[in-house]
């Protein structure tokens, strides 16, 4: 077998050296462009989890990369004349220069043909291959030549950084944030063998233009961040090496495999610097090529299985890449943060981490979290303990004169179960269930407004006596047997209206029995959909009425909140969405326009809703479609809510069009809860894949959204907050014929949290810094 590979980096030499131990007879040639000793950059770092693949799969390279490594536990972060160290990482940085003289000479070792300064532009060159590896990096002359087929998407992000290097020693992977004249800039360094440390430098595109960085060399560069980073540095200078300002582009490719061709590494997809998986996902593709082609009958075959099996942890790893890298773009948005909350956003901001990962690794700066939680609330007028706090999540929060006794709310989710919009004894056992289960809030499900308003037959209403009177039996009961508040959600279904049940067809159009639909404009859901009748001003005046008329109600039930429900493609989303909204009057065109009928129904509804009660709104905060809302158009979206006198914005995303791409994951929505609540200043509510108390109290301690709703989990555990109050030991209310099953899952909670820690600790492998760190005193005898 004849192998040819494009590229002499990390990926290309990887994937050489696993592809001839499998089959040591084969023809295998790295083509590589650069000279044998060139690098560009300084250190590559690779976490714990990834050297053991490496030993996996080549111990011999493997022993020569550890000899060379640097390794670290902690991370610091320096932010405001603070610095919070967080250990139990497992990181270990190398010059990228020896990682490459490592590989290479394992290559050579295994008779892998190296030839350098080879240019190779044209595929006809190697058409007596059998398998081409395409490993030539982020500006990939192949991936572009043939990008017809491989559809790569680039995506040049708004930030500049700059790669240098310095002879400033580091113990610890050092985030340095740092505030100047012009702006905010950030460090991110790192140790990568003894001496020498990696500095990059990244800062936002107005803040670079301010410091005059623009059009600036090498040197030139060095010395401007020297001088804003000197207090750190001290004598200690700045290296460069092509190191260039620029912006990072995030690259996906919609195909990784032509004919015999396969894309790996930087060519075929990139991750931030920001969580160091540049070269770990480079290596880890070869390996999985290799895997490939030891499993598979042919060369075909393998590629096939590479892309397959290998796409969607490089997917996950970039979504995470991702998320982080939106966070130091955006960081401006948490510069105000108290420093240890402003340490816990950068350490939890991928995801990967948590709040109980970090109270195993690093109890006294979670502890620290907590007390800096407490305080912000202690300052809003709450008599809570500051010296040993609960859990974030477990701390009261107050909206008007409404107070919640924990953060933990039960998602509105339709139940699909009226009667001629009547909720049953089914909706009595629902929503009582859920408010003894402990949660600090209760959503009803979208509750509509009129008859016509509803999404399916199954929907509850409030727009006639029967329905107040079984709403007010509701109320009643969670407000004499819990402590949890209660907010109705009042909705119009607009063109999504006179629908099957969700387990009959989701949206799908009624076959009969239906009604006539309004919307903004004239436009189906579903190409079969009814059409709506675009809203005049009469019927603007009539639902805007039943708005009003289904909030006086809703206070004569005893709701103690109000939510006016904006998104989903409902009616008031359709005013709001671009995509939904083609009107030529004053109520279409601008946001500010296609607003006005929302903001009119919210300020009927406030003026007639009691004062001292609070107003939420839901909103759409993205269509996931183009031309759609944008995260940007919630946040003023929110601030025109905001001086509308809305309490707290509950950000969800998308359901506008059919044809939406939500991105899906672990929270996925909170990123918009984030960015609303710190940039439009307002209380937010986040919702979206949140399953577990540990993710409740990461977002509220990183001071992403101030409520958070859980949908799923509460249907399937409504006791979801009591035993969330267990396990983190915080108080919580319970009626008196529970009393007796409380008090054994607090017992019980107790040896169950100690036993799970225990099993945790002992179950995590000791990271090389710390055997190195345990090795060093027999080393001494």
């Amino acid at each position: 077998m004849k192998i040819a590979i494009i590229g002499g980096g990390p990926a290309g030499l990887y994937a050489a050296i696993l592809l001839k131990k499998q089959r040591p007879q084969a023809d295998i040639t790295v083509y590589e462009r650069n000279r044998a000793d060139d690098t560009f950059g300084f250190g590559v770092v690779f976490s714990d989890a990834t050297l053991d693949n490496f030993e996996k799969y080549d111990p011999a390279s493997y022993r020569r990369i550890t000899q060379e490594f640097a390794y670290w536990d902690d991370i610091a972060v320096h932010f405001r004349g603070t610095v919070h160290r967080v250990g139990g990482n497992g990181f270990c940085g190398c010059s990228r220069r020896m990682l490459l003289t490592i590989l290479q000479e394992r290559a050579r070792e295994l008779g892998v043909h190296l030839m350098f300064e080879a240019e190779i532009d044209e595929i006809d060159g190697l058409a007596d291959a059998d398998l081409v590896v395409l490993a030539d990096g982020i500006n990939s002359r192949f991936r572009e030549r043939f990008a017809d087929h491989f559809e790569p998407e680039v995506d040049l992000r708004s930030n500049k950084f700059a790669w240098m290097g310095s002879t400033k020693p580091l113990d610890a992977f050092t985030f340095i944030f740092q505030e100047t004249g012009w702006g905010p800039f950030i460090a991110h360094a790192y140790q990568y063998e003894i001496g020498h440390s990696t500095w990059i430098f990244e800062t936002d595109p107005a803040t670079f233009k301010r410091a005059g960085l623009e059009g600036l060399g090498e040197k030139e560069s060095a010395l401007r961040m020297h001088e804003i980073f000197g207090w750190f540095l001290g004598s200690y200078p700045l290296l460069t090496n092509r190191s260039m300002w620029r912006n990072f582009p995030m690259i996906r490719s919609k195909r990784w495999v032509k004919d015999n061709m396969v894309l790996l590494g930087d060519a075929k997809a990139t991750a931030h610097f920001s969580i160091g998986s540049g070269t770990k996902l480079a290596m880890e593709d070869a390996i999985a090529l290799a895997d490939a082609m030891h499993s598979a009958p042919t060369v075909e075959a393998a590629l096939q299985l590479y892309e397959t099996g290998r796409r969607e942890e490089v997917e996950k790893t970039q979504h995470a890449a991702d998320v982080s890298l939106v966070w130091f773009e955006h960081v401006d948005r948490f510069w105000d943060f108290d420093p240890v909350q402003f340490a816990f956003g950068v350490m939890t901001r991928a995801k990967a981490i948590t709040y109980d990962n970090l109270t195993l690794r690093a109890p006294d700066f979670v502890a620290e979290v907590d007390r800096a939680f407490a305080s912000q609330v202690r300052a809003k007028g709450f008599d809570v303990d500051i010296e040993n706090p609960v859990a974030p999540m477990f701390q009261p929060l107050r909206l008007r004169e409404m107070e919640l006794a924990n953060r933990a709310v039960v998602s509105p989710m339709c139940m699909y179960s009226a009667k001629e919009g009547v909720p049953g004894d089914f909706h009595f056992v629902h929503y009582g269930s859920r408010a003894i289960g402990g949660a600090g809030l209760i959503f009803t499900e979208m509750t509509c407004v009129g008859r016509d308003a509803r999404i399916t037959p199954g929907c509850a209403g409030l727009w006639n006596d029967e329905q107040q009177a079984a709403w007010r039996r509701i109320v009643d009961f969670v407000h004499a047997n819990s402590t949890a508040k209660i907010c109705l959600q009042l909705g119009h279904a607009g063109r999504k209206g006179a629908t099957k049940l969700m387990w009959d067809g989701m949206d799908r159009p009624l076959e009969q029995g239906g009604w006539d639909v309004l919307s903004a404009s004239p436009i189906p859901y579903f190409p079969d959909s009814q059409v709506p009748r675009e809203m005049d001003r009469a019927a603007m005046d009539r639902v805007k009425a039943e708005f009003v008329a289904a909030a006086q109600r809703g206070d004569a039930c005893g709701f103690d909140m109000l939510e006016l429900h904006c998104a989903h493609g409902y009616l008031l989303a359709s005013f709001i969405s671009p995509l939904t909204n083609q009107r030529g009057d004053e109520y279409g065109g601008t946001l500010e326009n296609r607003l006005r009928y929302p903001l009119e129904i919210f300020s009927a509804m406030r003026a007639a809703w009691p004062a001292h009660k609070p107003m939420s709104v839901r909103i759409s905060a993205t269509d996931w479609a183009e031309g759609g809302i944008t995260g940007d158009d919630a946040v003023r979206i929110a601030r025109a809510f905001g001086e509308a006198g809305v309490d707290l914005v509950d950000v969800s995303t998308g359901q506008t069009v059919r044809d939406a791409q939500p991105i899906y994951g672990r929270m996925f929505q909170t990123p918009f809860a984030d960015q609303v609540r710190n940039e439009a200043h307002v209380a937010t509510m986040c919702v979206g894949n949140i399953t577990t108390a540990d993710q409740v109290n990461t977002i509220l301690a990183a001071g992403r959204a101030d409520l958070v709703a859980l949908g799923r989990p509460h249907l399937v555990d409504p006791s979801f907050t009591l035993r969330a109050a267990a396990w983190y030991g915080a108080e919580i209310a319970c009626p008196p014929q529970y009393l007796p099953g409380k008090e054994q899952i607090f017992r019980n909670s107790v040896r169950d949290r100690q036993d799970f820690d225990e099993l945790k600790i002992k179950g995590k492998p000791k990271t090389r810094a710390e055997l190195r760190a345990a090795a060093k005193p027999l080393a001494a005898e």
